[in-house]
Order: C-alpha cells, then sequence, then structure tokens
C-alpha cells in the first residue's frame, strides 16, 4: 500500500501503551481486551508480525506478586485473620494489580517489534550459493 519511507518512526511505548498502531499511530491496535487486530484500519499494517507471547503476563506476574505477597504476608502476621479476609483484601488486590496493565504492556510489546523489527529466530544455516573453486593443478607451484 504504501513505502516504509512514508511513515516516520514512532516511539514504541506512546503507540503501544494507547493501543494505537506502531505504524501509523492513528489506527486501533486491539479487536478486543487483549486480541490484536489482524490489520489496521488506517494504513493497512498486516499485524501478522507480532507475537509477544507470553511476555505481557509474565512481567505482571513479576511485578504484582511482590507487593501482592506482601500484603497479604502483613496482613496475617499483623491481623491472624481466617481466610475469608484473604480472598476480601488480597485477592482484588492482586486483580487490581494483574489485570490492568495487561493490555498496555503487550501493546508495548507489539510496537516494539515492529520499531525494532523483531522476527522469529533461524537456527538453520544458510547454504552456500556456489562450491568453492578448488585451484588448478597446475598452477601450484613447487619449492625445492
Amino acid at each position: 500500500m504504501s513505502s516504509e519511507q512514508e511513515w516516520p518512526p514512532l516511539p514504541p511505548f506512546s503507540t503501544g501503551v494507547r493501543g494505537r498502531c506502531p505504524r501509523c499511530g492513528q489506527g486501533h491496535l486491539f479487536s478486543g481486551f487483549l486480541k490484536l487486530r489482524s490489520h489496521c484500519e488506517v494504513c493497512g499494517l498486516d499485524h501478522s508480525y507480532a507475537d509477544p507471547a507470553d511476555g505481557p503476563a509474565f512481567f505482571v506476574i513479576c511485578f504484582a506478586s511482590i507487593p501482592t505477597v506482601i500484603l497479604a504476608l502483613w496482613i496475617e502476621a499483623r491481623f491472624e485473620p481466617p481466610y475469608w479476609v484473604h480472598l476480601v483484601t488480597t485477592l482484588p488486590f492482586l486483580l487490581l494489580t494483574c489485570v490492568p496493565p495487561l493490555r498496555p504492556l503487550k501493546g508495548w510489546l507489539v510496537a516494539s517489534q515492529y520499531f525494532y523489527k523483531a522476527e522469529e529466530a533461524r537456527f538453520v544455516a544458510a547454504a552456500p550459493t556456489q562450491p568453492p573453486v578448488a585451484a588448478p593443478a597446475d598452477k601450484v607451484s613447487r619449492s625445492t
């Protein structure tokens, strides 16, 4: 549709966190809460390159679990409450620290993949295009 020169590079953080297209910054990146659109409705960028996999969930778990565990341990050590108290305090805190950051983090990772042109790793070595040429036998010099 259009060449890469027509689209200036946009910062992946600002476009991804807002859920905007990493190329034009105007189209939507998501069609649902975490479901990516197949393409941008403004510039037509195909989003098939994007594969954040479990990256957003991994980062959220790493950063949200520490304050949640600290809160649960503090409530347990300070008040020694029954288990239902943890269900009404710690569980909502865990959900509020885990669910909202998923979409901005996924958008940021997808925009970063586009910005840095990230691709799947290729572990197969390329085959040589031409076999190596051996030196002719009559051209080999002998030193005596």
